[in-house]
């Protein structure tokens, strides 16, 4: 289990660049065309309900089976800018309680009260959608931040179906070297310190173990251990 000694459990890894990051959401097709449409959701969409965004890919591919599952046929690939991002897991709480996140269970409970923003850590997937030793965040909007979300925080949304149909031939015949090379380039995203103790992450790694963990991220892609 050398890899999960590695890599910390908790980071947020995604798609980004010095603007934006992009998070992950399924739809059925009715939504999905109409997003793509307008650059943002609109009805059939519901404000009314918590929307969750992944930042990582294979989750999300975990989570649609690979687009394929009902009502998540097609998956978008949404830019939203890191500001966005960073509001939403400021004023964000965990959706269960944490000792060492939280001083008591009153404090985590009143946090969750008064919180628009919901965070879980759920096991990152491999290429075969095994769970591997470290975890990826689920973020859950309601209320304003998914209005923020909606209003202001997108700035394109794509089609990523025929990207996860493609990745998933790939896998689907063993050529998962073919598939590595279609991923997205997620990398750790630079927390501040407030949002890292906020949300329950792991603390940031020192610089020279990086290139270390990052190489161990790339091995539990491919690691038979975590097929």
């Amino acid at each position: 289990m050398a890899l999960a000694g590695t890599v910390p459990e908790r980071q947020v890894r995604a798609l980004f660049s010095a603007r934006t990051v992009t998070v992950y959401q399924a739809y059925r097709p009715e939504i999905a065309n109409r997003a793509l449409a307008a650059g943002t959701f609109v009805p059939p969409f519901r404000l009314g309900r918590m929307t969750w965004i992944k930042p990582s890919f294979l989750w999300m591919m975990y989570r649609s089976g690979w687009a394929a599952k009902p009502g998540q046929e097609r998956v978008l690939a949404i830019q939203i800018t890191r500001e966005g991002l960073e509001w939403a897991l400021s004023h964000s709480a965990l959706s269960h309680y944490e000792p060492g996140t939280y001083a008591s269970q009153q404090q985590w409970a009143e946090k969750k009260l008064a919180s628009l923003v919901r965070i879980q850590w759920d096991p990152e997937r491999s290429l075969l959608l095994q769970p591997l030793p470290w975890r990826s965040i689920q973020i859950g909007l309601s209320g304003e931040a998914a209005a923020r979300y909606v209003r202001e925080w997108i700035t394109s949304i794509t089609d990523a179906t025929p990207l996860a149909e493609r990745i998933n031939r790939h896998v689907s015949s063993g050529d998962l070297a073919a598939a590595r090379a279609e991923m997205p380039a997620e990398r750790v995203y630079p927390l501040p310190p407030s949002i890292r103790t906020r949300i329950g992450a792991s603390p940031a790694l020192p610089v020279a173990q990086a290139p270390l963990a990052r190489a161990c991220i790339r091995s539990g892609l491919r690691a038979p251990l975590y097929r």
